[in-house]
This record gives structure tokens, C-alpha cells and sequence, in this order.
């Protein structure tokens, strides 16, 4: 399947490897609006700084679209429009209405749509979900994930904040985690944040923080932060509790904030269920971030080559993405949101 990958930040360009190391796929074009320098397995690939252009030129059978929230959308749906498959980067949309037009667009051109949730193809997260939903609810879920951000990762971080802020940019991916414990439906969200920075616009904020009330009675809150001032303390929580006990994912005391596989990487999962011992599952030798991008695009082609009914996936997506967006109006009306 011929490809064509938009947005070469870190990412495209992993995204990028994944197809030139999977035979599934053929990588034949590159976009790119700044110049970047590309690893051998690229070499050799002409970059385009105009995706339409390149769209028509190139007729690729599927478009990865790895750019900046605010086009997703749009270039999602020109690429069904012209007939190509969509692997798209989170958040889905920067609007609920858009992410919703993309869905409709999948619906009525028959093509397939999946979203960069790269924790659904991590096995130790696949493993905390089972756990969690073996235990039963309602749920108490506790996540937060903070960046002490500086140099290049604050100047990315700054980009990202033009459109897009933490708790959406992040909570994309801890939401859709419990949703897919509780099965339940959000009913209501809570949201404050602050700028904590004069590098960030005045109409953004570097950190957020929300909770997210479920019909099931389930609640649960996530809490993201960008940039040099955030603390490096208990910067990564991941806790899933319920009557019968708690399932936790557990970090090294040497983790750094920082580190792009320690958003990704666990040390242990710990299993507290009540009247027993604590359990503590290994999770050494799992996937980096490169390895779960190549699981990521594997996954795309096994959506494509098998006919793979996504509905669920992008009724999942859409939900977690309304949550967050829900928590960004919190934030800035000062209200609660109800779903």
C-alpha cells in the first residue's frame, strides 16, 4: 500500500519508519512545511510542502497524518475524499463537530480511519484494562502525566499550545483508558488550569487539570502540565481503583519527565486486591516508542487488508476527544460542562 505521510515531527517521523520497515506498505511521499534531516531509511524521498498537491500527484492508498491538531480534520477528509485510508494523529479534531464530519466521511466513502491511541496497542496498558475490568466497578480513576519541558521539547510544547492544550493534547489518550474500563458514558466534567509562563499566549494555558463524572457512578480526574516550572514530583500517576482493590502502573525512582518512552514505558503493574497480598506484575522487555509505532501501523494495515469494522474505535475516539474539549470550556468559563 502506497503512503504518504504529512508532518514529520517526532511522531510522522516514526510513523515514517514504521511503513519503511513493514512490508505491507510503501512509502512515496513526504510533506513537511519546515525542512528536517531524514534517517537512511527516507533517504532519498522527495519532500512536498504542499499536501494537496502531493495528494493529487502521488494517489497514495493511504495518508498518515502526523501535523498540528488544527488540520487533522480537514486533511483527513480530503484524503478519503480522493480515496486513501487515514491513519490520524490525536486528538481526532480540535472540535467535536470536526471530528464527527470525519467519522461521517469514513462512514460514506468506506474507508478506514484509525486514530493514533498508541496505549491500546501497549501491552502492559491492554493489561491494566483487563485487570480493571475484572475487578469491577464503579471506578475511581487517578492519571495525570506533567512535562518538565525545557530546549527543544518546550519550543514543540509552545507550538502545540498554539491550538491545542495539555489536558486535550494528552487526556485524549487517559480518557479513552477509562472509558474502555467503565464502558459507561461521561456525564459531566470539571476543568481548571493556569498559564504558568509569559512563552505561552494569553489565551492558553501550560497546565490543566479535570475531573470526569461517568452514569455509572464512576469518576475520575487527569492532570497534564507543560514546560521548565513543572515539578518532576509523582509527575506520573496512574491508578485505577475500585471496591475490590486497585491496579497501578508503577515507575523507576529514576524516571524522567522528559524522556518521550517514559510516557509510554512501565516498570510494573501492581494488583491490591482487598483481603490479599499485593501483586507485582513485570513488565520488562515491553515495547518502546518506536516498536508501538510499528504496532500502531500494523494495526492499520490488518484495518485495511481485513476489512476491519472500526465503528467502536471511532465512536471511542470521539467521546474521549468531547470529554476534554468539555474540560477546556470548564477551564475557561469556570463552569461545570455536562455531556
Amino acid at each position: 500500500m502506497r503512503v504518504l505521510v504529512v508532518g514529520l515531527g517526532n511522531m510522522g517521523r516514526s510513523h515514517a519508519l514504521a511503513y519503511a520497515t513493514n512490508p505491507d506498505f510503501e512509502v512515496v511521499g513526504l510533506v513537511s512545511r519546515s525542512p528536517v534531516d531524514l534517517p537512511p531509511e527516507l533517504a532519498g524521498l522527495t519532500i512536498s510542502m504542499d499536501f494537496a498537491e502531493a495528494l493529487e500527484r502521488l494517489k497514495p492508498d493511504l495518508v498518515c497524518i502526523a501535523t498540528y491538531s488544527d488540520s487533522h480534520a480537514d486533511y483527513a477528509v480530503a484524503a478519503m475524499e480522493a480515496g486513501a485510508h487515514v491513519f490520524v494523529e490525536k486528538p481526532l479534531a480540535t472540535t467535536v463537530a470536526d471530528a464527527r464530519r470525519v467519522v461521517e466521511t469514513a462512514r460514506r466513502t468506506g474507508r478506514k480511519v484509525v486514530v493514533g491511541y498508541i496505549l491500546r496497542h501497549h501491552p502492559s496498558w491492554m493489561r491494566l484494562i483487563e485487570e480493571a475490568r475484572a475487578m469491577g466497578g464503579p471506578y475511581v480513576f487517578r492519571l495525570n502525566l506533567n512535562q518538565q519541558s525545557s530546549g527543544p521539547t518546550w519550543e514543540v510544547h509552545k507550538r502545540l499550545m498554539d491550538t491545542t492544550s495539555p489536558i486535550v493534547d494528552c487526556g485524549v489518550h487517559y480518557v479513552d483508558v477509562m472509558c474502555q474500563i467503565t464502558d459507561a458514558k461521561p456525564t459531566e466534567v470539571r476543568g481548571m488550569g493556569l498559564r504558568l509562563s509569559e512563552e505561552v499566549g494569553p489565551e492558553m494555558y501550560n497546565y490543566g487539570h479535570f475531573q470526569v463524572l461517568f452514569e455509572d457512578g464512576s469518576c475520575g480526574w487527569y492532570e497534564a502540565g507543560w514546560g521548565p516550572m513543572m515539578s518532576d514530583t509523582a509527575f506520573f500517576v496512574k491508578d485505577v481503583i475500585s471496591p475490590k482493590g486497585a491496579v497501578s502502573i508503577r515507575m523507576p525512582e529514576d524516571a524522567r519527565s522528559d524522556d518521550i518512552d517514559t510516557h509510554t514505558r512501565t516498570s510494573q503493574i501492581r494488583l491490591h486486591r482487598v483481603g490479599h497480598p499485593d501483586q507485582d506484575l513485570s513488565m520488562a522487555d515491553e515495547p518502546g516508542h518506536q516498536d508501538l509505532c510499528d504496532r500502531e501501523q500494523a494495526f492499520m494495515a490488518r484495518a485495511i487488508l481485513e476489512d476491519l469494522d472500526l465503528s467502536r474505535h471511532l465512536q471511542d475516539a470521539v467521546r474521549s476527544l468531547a470529554v476534554c474539549l468539555a474540560a477546556d470550556e470548564s477551564v475557561r468559563t469556570g463552569q461545570p460542562v455536562k455531556l
